[in-house]
């Protein structure tokens, strides 16, 4: 594997872990060897693979007579990782893989692995298994099958064959999955095409029945099509013809495109009533109080009575509610008729951290009488802990509900 196809593996990781920081293992090891190995480069044969019957070139050693065993290989490794310094660390660890043959790699992964993949070192874990499935993707795959659980190893696997033999990843997915239920092979598959063949990703999506496999396979491909702009976007969704997955993917970009346009998004939202409107509604007018409080509050005067306010009031509410309490709780006696349960809950648990009075104050409009001295139990236990005397200054001026008293008693009794 040269070098440029190993730095376009790790451009393609930082998307495909996106969310997930470079890891490290505590002890700290010299990288001396590691940089070392950055001044001897060399090239070799990229794998193509057109069937599961291909097998993939072997690569020479860049040093010649100079070959690491097995062990120094993995001491190499394990010191590699163990760096301090981000930076070096993964120039180190390209440098390394580059030096690898394809019959390397198991023992790498498994030593790799053997250390402790935590959610930190993640991106790590996926640049060795995107460089295997460079070398050699069906050694890989035969590996991720038998000795992994968790699909993310799979699938950074079949993204990064994607990226370099689409139709051969494409097809050993189809060939190693039985059953009638959704392809999980093509959720990588998908990641790995996505980018520069976005109607080929979008209909191996649509070829998936409806499960949370089609699910986080839509995860993987929104990012590439709302790249492509909101409008672009729109469009696409409403030529969806299936309706569980056009809804899904309305309520999956609706937070994303609020970001940039959040009058557009509640626009859409209003003109395609139905589950995305009822689910993200609130989410879009928090984004959007948020950006421009003024805009989003004027908004609500514009939008019917009933549910739909309640939703937007909610996201206003909520928003306000961490900075705000007073503002938040003002806006609530504006709308009574659209104030909710939810809306109150949603009230005491982000304004609670900076104004736990004032969130307390609000418990009462709580309908449900269970779900009321709930709050009250909770919050107060809370607020005890936190700050006693203020809770108990408090509860001397606001005494509450009988049965509030008694489960907040019981509740200290323990």
């Amino acid at each position: 594997m040269n070098r440029k196809s190993l730095l376009s593996t790790a451009a393609f990781l930082v998307v495909a872990v996106v969310g997930f920081q470079v890891g490290r293992v505590t002890t700290v090891s010299s990288l001396g060897d590691a940089a070392d190995e950055k001044r001897n480069k060399r090239a070799s044969p990229v794998l193509r693979s057109g069937d599961d019957s291909t097998k993939p070139a072997m690569r020479s050693g860049s040093r010649p007579g100079k070959a690491l065993s097995p062990a120094d290989r993995l001491a190499r490794l394990e010191s590699i990782v163990r760096g301090e310094n981000p930076y070096e660390r993964n120039r180190a660890l390209l440098a390394f893989l580059d030096r690898l043959a394809p019959g390397d790699f198991e023992g790498v992964v498994d030593h790799f692995r053997a250390l402790g993949i935590t959610e930190d070192r993640l991106g790590e874990y996926g640049l060795i298994l995107a460089a295997w499935a460079k070398a050699d993707p069906l050694a890989a795959l035969a590996y991720a099958k038998a000795k992994t659980e968790n699909p993310f190893a799979a699938r950074a696997i079949l993204a990064s064959w994607a990226t370099e033999d689409a139709a051969a990843a494409i097809r050993w997915a189809q060939n190693n999955h039985q059953g009638d239920g959704a392809n999980p092979w093509l959720i990588g598959v998908i990641r790995g095409i996505a980018a520069t063949d976005i109607e080929g990703a979008a209909n191996l999506l649509k070829s998936m029945p409806r499960s949370v496999e089609r699910g986080e396979a839509l995860d993987a491909l929104l990012p590439h099509l709302l790249a492509k702009g909101n409008e672009s976007t729109r469009t696409w969704i409403a030529a969806i013809d299936d309706d569980a997955l056009r809804n899904g993917a309305m309520m999956r970009a609706a937070e994303a495109m609020a970001k940039t346009d959040p009058a557009g998004t509640v626009a859409w939202l209003m003109e395609n009533p139905g589950e995305a409107l009822d689910q993200r509604l609130d989410d879009v007018f928090g984004i959007w109080a948020k950006q421009d409080e003024a805009a989003a509050r004027n908004a609500l005067n514009t939008l019917p009575t009933g549910e739909i306010r309640s939703d937007a009031l909610r996201g206003v509410v909520t928003r306000l509610a961490l900075n705000k309490p007073n503002d938040a709780v003002a806006l609530m006696d504006q709308y009574p008729d659209e104030v909710n349960d939810r809306t109150v809950r949603n009230f005491i648990w982000h304004s609670f951290g900076k104004d736990p009075a004032a969130a307390l104050g609000e418990v009462s409009r709580i309908g449900d009488e269970d779900r009321r001295n709930e709050m009250y139990r909770r919050a107060m236990s809370a607020w005890m802990r936190r700050d006693a005397t203020a809770a108990r200054a408090w509860l001397n001026s606001n005494p509450l509900p009988e049965s509030a008293t008694r489960s907040l008693s019981q509740d200290e009794a323990r």
